[in-house]
């Protein structure tokens, strides 16, 4: 049988789209009765579709409760810079897309791993001396989590399992279980900055571990890693021969007492997939483009996990055009400017926040270093009418309108975490809206007699 080949080819000054091969094999039959089947209607989801389950989602939509109508609902439970207006991206990055689009060169396909043009641009804005980039080594995607998809599906199979971090991004799990990938979890320590428990985390590598999620900086913690705990992990990978997926969408949002340092920049022997995206740093989640960085100087992946990513990124044909002809503008100019003003307002909200929330008796906030949250610590022994985090924040939408994800949501119960770009006013009326709550139901406790007299 011969393959029929549809070449797509243009001379003009488009950007070049890769040729389509169709392969059209089988003979027609006509239809008929199949032996041994009884026609009837017997429609079911599928088993991926049933195995794909969102703790948040979940969580979230049986917290039957309604706020208190009396008081303005106030949500710090959105991972979204954009929803309160207060956070636009900045005029340049508007102009880029307004641009792409009125030029008409974007309205076609791109080849599903993006545009080359625009894979050369990401790779000369992350290309580091320690971790150079070129454009073979960037894989464009639908957003973030889409290169998470795509890096998870490419090193792991059904019955295999990835290192996942507790208190982590929920979708990691919902992306693996729906995938038959089994997730183990290792310890964050909030003692220690929310660092790693290495002993633990290497006591769950087995045979059969396809991977390392490292999520630095922290949704939900909000924490950034130093250096050296950074090249300790790297030694737990090296040892055990354990590839790393690096989630690092937020590694340009950290505040400035602290330093980001990319993990590919501090190994040249463990492979590592950097995931990334526009989301964050320029505030358009919602333009849906990532990125997979692919940094492997020693070849351990070699050709065929770099195959295995362009062929998994032709299931959807790759991220919006229009979003990939704009990039080369929106990274060149986008002013310095924008970013320190992004920076310093989520760190003067951080410092708000962690410190109304220090003052409160019963709760322990754990100082974030960057990313857009504030985890904190529940003292439930000083909460006995509470069973746990779930409810704690319940209550606290139906007495005083303000919503926090119970940290349960990220595996992580007696913790909430707190979203810090909702504007200043708002996250101070929500900060003294805590306060009256848990001073209502604080109850001391045998040996806590002092705290409460004072």
């Amino acid at each position: 049988m011969d393959p029929y080949v549809i070449q797509m080819n243009s001379n003009s000054n488009l950007p070049s789209v890769l040729d389509v091969h169709v392969n059209i094999g089988g003979r027609s039959s006509l239809p008929g009765k199949m032996k041994g089947r009884k026609a009837r209607w017997s429609v079911k989801p599928s088993d991926m579709s049933n195995k794909t389950f969102n703790p948040i989602r979940a969580i979230v939509d049986s917290m039957k409760v309604k706020p208190n109508p009396n008081k303005t609902m106030i949500a710090l439970s959105i991972g979204d810079p954009t929803v309160f207006g207060n956070l636009p991206t900045d005029p340049e990055v508007t102009q880029a897309m307004k641009d792409a689009l009125d030029s008409g060169k974007y309205n076609g396909y791109a080849p599903s791993i993006g545009y080359l043009s625009s894979r050369e641009e990401i790779a000369s804005y992350y290309h580091r001396p320690e971790a150079p980039l070129e454009a073979k080594d960037v894989i464009l995607t639908s957003g973030c989590s889409q290169a998470i998809e795509l890096c998870l599906a490419v090193l792991a199979n059904p019955g295999q399992n990835i290192l996942v971090p507790r208190p982590g991004f929920s979708l990691y799990r919902t992306l693996a279980e729906s995938m038959g990938i089994e997730v183990k979890l290792y310890n964050l320590l909030p003692e220690k900055s929310w660092e790693i428990d290495l002993k633990q985390l290497e006591s769950l590598i087995d045979e059969k571990t396809a991977c390392l999620i490292v999520n630095n900086p922290s949704n939900p913690c909000g924490s950034v890693f130093s250096k050296s705990h950074l090249q300790k992990i790297l030694a737990v990978a090296a040892r055990q021969c354990v590839p790393i997926l690096a989630d690092e969408i937020y590694g340009d949002m950290v505040f400035s007492d602290s330093t980001f340092e990319p993990l590919a920049t501090l190994s040249s022997n463990v492979p590592i997939l950097s995931c990334g995206g526009l989301a964050k740093r320029w505030l358009v989640p919602g333009w849906r483009l990532g990125w997979i960085l692919i940094h492997d100087r020693r070849d351990i992946f070699g050709n065929e996990i770099r195959d295995g990513l362009v062929k998994l990124s032709q299931r959807i044909l790759g991220p919006c055009t229009i979003v990939q002809g704009a990039l080369k503008s929106i990274l060149h100019r986008t002013p310095q400017e924008f970013y320190h003003n992004t920076l310093s307002f989520l760190k003067s909200n951080a410092d708000l926040c962690y410190g109304a929330l220090a003052a409160i008796p019963g709760l322990q906030p754990v100082r974030p270093s960057g990313a857009m949250y504030l985890m904190v610590g529940i003292e439930m022994e000083h909460f006995p009418e509470f069973e746990n985090d779930v409810e704690f924040t319940e209550r606290l939408v139906a007495e005083q309108s303000v919503h926090c994800l119970p940290a349960t949501c990220f595996e992580y119960p007696n913790f909430f975490r707190v979203v810090i770009t909702v504007p200043k006013v708002m996250m101070l009326e929500a900060c003294s809206r805590i306060q009256e709550f848990c001073e209502l139901h604080y109850h001391c406790t045998e040996g806590s007699q002092e705290e409460c007299d004072k």
